[in-house]
């Protein structure tokens, strides 16, 4: 009967090493996909983004958590290590989030709290899932104008109270929207009212900055705009981090749960 056990010295793959390609797993892919979004979020908002073994930590200027992700990347050998890396990248009166797709010890010492343990969904192109029906106009923002639109929403529905004194158009530059990233705006009566937006990186769609304003819910608006961004790219799946409520809503346009990453807030 041939061992099961690994020669002696035989290098066994964690799944984690840098030279791995992203599709060694879905949620490989995930992190390196979310991992680019964060690089993007930070440069539009003319941020410094930062990354050593094992995390990355993107800083938007503002003091808002929601402008300053920090991803755990891989497997931590030192939590204390890498938190003092993440908390170093930070000034002490900035809130930042941290997500780690990884289980984590408690992390109050480092100055986090526990917010929850938000699910990672992933949507295959295999879903048999139909467009949904909205009476939202979904336009891909292109012109100044529907960019200018698509952060007003976003300002005001997420909510970004830190951009609200920012020049229109400063976030949601012409710039930012390159071949990578597309924001997408819907209007009601002439009206924006709901947007999002698609980030491909490492195989994947992220589907990220979805807001609808109170005046537009009910309406279909936050599926529509969700489905916009989630078939950017037909050819690929498409992966978010939901919260609980959001579940249900991600279910029906076919996005599966896969499992359970951890997010910690420094206010």
């Amino acid at each position: 009967m041939t061992s099961m056990l690994p020669e002696e010295g035989e290098y066994l793959t964690t799944g984690w090493e840098d030279d791995l390609p992203a599709s060694d797993s879905l949620v490989r892919q995930g992190v390196l996909a979310h991992v680019s979004w964060a690089r993007a979020l930070t440069w539009a908002a003319r941020g410094q983004f930062s990354e050593g073994h094992g995390w990355c930590a993107g800083r938007g200027g503002g003091a808002s958590a929601l402008l300053n992700w920090a991803i755990v990347t891989s497997p931590p050998r030192s939590w204390t290590v890498t938190m003092s890396a993440l908390s170093a990248a930070y000034p002490e009166d900035v809130s930042a989030i941290v997500i780690s797709p990884f289980p984590a010890p408690d992390l109050s010492s480092h100055g986090f709290e526990l917010v929850g343990h938000p699910p990672l969904m992933f949507r295959p192109t295999s879903a048999g899932t139909r467009t949904p029906t909205t009476s939202v106009e979904v336009r891909q923002a292109t012109s100044p104008q529907e960019l200018q639109d698509a952060e007003r929403v976003l300002v005001e529905g997420y909510p970004m109270p830190d951009m609200a004194e920012l020049p229109p158009g400063d976030f949601y530059r012409p710039e930012v929207v390159d071949a990578s990233t597309r924001v997408f705006v819907g209007y009601l009566d002439g009206q924006p009212v709901a947007t999002s937006a698609a980030h491909s990186a490492a195989g994947v769609t992220v589907v990220e900055n979805v807001a609808v304003l109170g005046s537009a819910r009910g309406r279909g608006a936050g599926a529509a705009l969700t489905w916009a961004a989630t078939t950017t790219w037909p050819d690929q799946g498409a992966v978010l981090i939901a919260s609980d409520d959001g579940q249900p809503v991600y279910e029906r346009l076919g996005f599966l749960r896969i499992e359970r990453w951890t997010c910690w807030l420094r206010s």
